[in-house]
Order: C-alpha cells, then structure tokens, then sequence
C-alpha cells in the first residue's frame, strides 16, 4: 500500500514544472478576488453614467443589470465546459473574457459597447467555482479545506477591497482607467494561471448540453431580470409578471428535460441529494443576507448630516469604511476550514449563519458611527466568511469528483440569486419609506431598520436550512474523494501537454 503524500507534495506544473500546492492556491485566490472586483468596479460611477455614457439612468442601469444576468449564466456553463474539457483551460477562458470585456468598456463613451464588455467582464465569474475545482483535483487533502475556504471566501474579499480602490481611482482619474486596470490584472492572472497552475486530469467527456444551456439560461434570465429590473418597471407591470411566468414555466421544463438528458448541463439527480440541495437553498438566504448590508451602510455613511441620521461622508471614505470587513473574511476563512475539519463543515455553515445574524441585531444599534458601523459590518463579514466558505466542503462532500465544477457552479449561482433577490428587496423597503431632504424623497432612519431586520431574517432562515442537512464527517472526506495524491510525472506531463 502506497504511503500518503506529504502535506507540501508538489505538482507537476505546465511543460513538466513542478508547482507547490501554495504557488497554485495564491494565483488561483489572486484570481478570483480580480474577477471579484468586477462587482464593485462601476459602484463609484453609477450616479455619473448617464452623462458619461450620454443616456438616461435607466439605460445606464443596464451596465450593472447585464453583469449580474451574465455571471449567473455563465458560471454553471463554465464549471460544466471545466468539467468537460479542463479547468485551468477554461478557467484562461474566463480570464480572457474579463479582460476583453474590460477593454471594450475602456475604449467605450457609449451604452451599448458598455453593455457588451460588462457582459464580458459577467462572463468570468465562473473563475471562483473553477478555481475550487482545480483545488479538489490538484492539492494534497491536508492543504485542500484552507484553500477551498479562501477561495470561497474571494468573492467577498474582492468587492470590499475594490470599493475603495474603484472609488479612489474614479475620483482622481479619468473613468475609464478603472477598466485599463481591470484589463492589466486581467493579463496578468492570465500569465500567472498558464505559467503556474497544472491542468487537472479529472475529466468527464461527454457532448454538450446545448438545449439545457438554452433552457437555464432563458428561465435565469427571465428570473433575474424580472427581480433586478421589477422596481423600475413596477412590480405588476407587464413586463415583471411575463417574466417571473415565463420563469414559472420554463425552469420546470428545463429541469425535466434535464433529468432526460444522459449527459445534463446539471446533474439534477446529484443536486438532489439533501446534503447539496439544502446547502444550495442556504447558499440563497446566505447570500441575501450579505447583500443586505452592503446596500444599507455605504448610504448611511453618504447621506448628508442635515438628515439627523447620515455621516456625511465621501466615496472614497465610506468605501475605505466598508474595506475592513473583506480582510475579516480573508483572515476568516481558514478558521472555517479548522472548524469544519474539527466538527464539519454544517456546523461552520450554521455557526457562520448565526454570526450573520448576531451581526445584524448588533447594527440595529450602531448606525450613529462610523467606528461602529465598522464594528458591525465586520461581525457580519466574519460571519459570512465561516458560512462561505463550509458551502464548497458541504458540496464536494456529496459529489464525485467528475463534477466538482458543474456543483460548485451551481452553488456560486444559488448567492448570485440571494444577492439579486436581497438588492431588490431591500430597494423596494428603501423606496417604500422616505422622508425629504431638499425637494428630493430620501430613505429613512426607519427604512434602514426595516432592511437589516430583513437581512437579519435572512440570516435566521439560513441557520434553520443548515439544520436541515444531514451530519456528515467533514474535512477528511474531501480529501477522501478528491484524487489528491501527486500523480506519476509522466502520467503529469502526459495530461498537462494533451490540455494545452
């Protein structure tokens, strides 16, 4: 019998380098914060696109709408083509997307080629579930729940982290060296990701789900857009009702077709399990509940004192403000993957989901600081972070390793929906409760109340959800299922040259 690899094996990179399990999970993390970035990167311009772009504010609005409908997209499609045809080649793809998308919006003073290279930039979000994938295939057991756990936890980490610098380069810059820079780091994840990360020899050959991919992608459409755009168009106009039925109806029949289908987009049988189905209906209020926040506090911060309850406070410094809480969720993350190696990864999702909360009945009191207002997003990041980052570990747990990048696309869609549904609602509540300020109608003390108590809500739900899933061993059976050991050089090589 064969002895264990060693903690630090290292791995066979391109052209037969060998690559240290830390080399590989830096440019991937590094990775998925970039593609991160793309979240926040317009925050700074959004009051300003209508006269940059010379459009109305509900034609600039598309910027922002069409990212949001292509990540959620895109990402199960990504994580399927990885499965498919290999992670790091697909995971170079999504890089190149980003950074053509980037410099399109670079070259643009119009919508609609604004609209194309965010489309692009949406595109790349697959990066994240792509990057947990090559995670599972390539590094030792010991090195796998840390690493997963970080790379969950980019998602978050990017877009606190790129508010602020967005927000200091929109205002002592021209505009579109936001996007100059998006491309530049777009290029060198490139670079870093052929150079530096092995091609995992996992495959799962099999034709292409192009009905499915047309199908998912009509119903999430039709979903996504009717929830993001339902404010501006009214929640029973005709527009916002065809879509959610058109939603209604296609997803259902999209999900038979599925289950027909011998090579399926997703695996919808797999999915079903309850270990992976209640760890993506948690993976929905989770994200929700981390959304909530982020649409509350930076308004707070900005709204002029003369409201009684506003901080006065620029861009930049409420973006500065907001930062600390994705470095709390980077430091975060790899006590997630110590508590899910300890006692599993469902009691990190449930201990993170209650942290969440805490988090939220804590800024129910601490609106009147700046200090405080770091204070109580920082609790809620951490919470977020031990809840992001036991998700991968609960889904690798359930899934052969054939399929990591299908399921963990999924789930990475299963937030993307939470996060959608949470912008909208809590819009809806801010616009629902106002006061005036100067002739114009500006939410209330009450109204942001009201949305933390929502995002609070959430919180709970995830924790009830959590309980549902079925208590499993944690960390170790990861590794148990993921092919970790360093495989034979040539075997390496072989497999590295035949992906590219």
């Amino acid at each position: 019998m064969n002895a264990a690899p060693p903690v630090d094996a290292i791995h066979p990179g391109p052209g037969g380098a060998r690559r240290s399990p830390g080399v590989i999970v830096t440019v991937l993390a590094f990775c998925g914060i970039v593609v991160s970035l793309m979240q926040t990167l317009v925050v700074p311009l959004l009051t300003e696109l209508p006269r940059l772009l010379d459009t109305s504010a509900s034609n600039a609005s598309w910027v922002v709408t069409a990212t949001l409908l292509s990540g959620a997209v895109c990402t199960p499609v990504m994580g399927r083509l990885g499965d498919m045809y290999g992670k790091r080649r697909i995971l170079a793809l999504c890089l190149g997307m980003l950074t053509t998308g980037s410099v399109i919006c670079g070259l643009s003073d119009s919508i609609l080629p604004m609209i194309a290279g965010r489309i692009l930039q949406g595109a790349s979000f697959g990066v994240i579930a792509l990057g947990m994938s090559l995670m599972r295939d390539e590094l030792p057991p010991a090195r796998l729940g840390p690493s997963v756990a970080l790379m969950s936890a980019t998602l978050g980490i990017g877009g606190a982290v790129g508010l602020p610098v967005a927000a200091l380069v929109a205002q002592n810059a021209d505009w579109h060296m936001l996007f100059w820079g998006a491309a530049a780091l777009g290029v060198v994840d490139i670079a870093l990701v052929l150079l530096l990360v092995p091609e995992s020899p996992v495959r799962t050959p099999a034709p292409f789900d192009f009905i499915g991919t047309l199908g998912l992608s009509a119903g999430l459409v039709s979903l996504l857009l009717a929830i993001s755009k339902g404010a501006d168009w009214g929640w029973s106009s005709g527009r916002t009702l065809g879509l959610f039925l058109a939603a209604l109806v296609i997803l259902p029949l999209w999900g038979f077709g599925e289950l027909r289908t011998t090579a399926p987009l997703v695996d919808l049988r797999v999915n079903a399990k309850p270990q992976v189905l209640f760890t993506n209906l948690a993976s929905i209020v989770i994200g929700f509940a981390m959304y909530a926040q982020s649409l509350v506090f930076p308004q707070i911060l900005m709204l002029p004192e003369e409201t009684g309850f506003g901080l006065g406070k620029s861009m930049v410094v409420t973006g500065l403000v907001m930062a600390p809480a994705g470095l709390v969720m980077m430091f975060v993350s790899p006590l997630s993957a110590k508590l899910s190696a300890a006692k599993g990864p469902k009691v990190s999702l449930l201990v993170g989901s209650a942290i969440t909360a805490l988090g939220y009945l804590l800024s129910l009191a601490m609106l009147d600081a700046v200090w405080k207002i770091v204070v109580a997003a920082s609790v809620s990041a951490a919470g977020c972070a031990l809840a992001y980052s036991a998700m991968p570990a609960l889904i690798m747990q359930a899934i052969p390793p054939q399929q990591t990048g299908a399921a963990t696309g999924l789930n990475t869609l299963m937030r993307s929906i939470g996060t959608s549904s949470s912008a909208a609602v809590i819009s809806m509540v801010l616009a629902s409760m106002t006061v005036s300020l100067g002739g114009r109608a500006i939410p209330s003390l009450d109204a942001f109340r009201t949305s933390l108590w929502v995002g609070c809500a959430a919180a709970v739900a995830a924790t009830l959800v959590t309980l549902l899933i079925p208590a499993r061993k944690a960390a170790p059976e990861i590794g148990a299922v993921a092919p970790a050991a360093p495989r034979p050089a040539h075997d390496a090589a072989g497999a590295t040259a035949s992906a590219g």
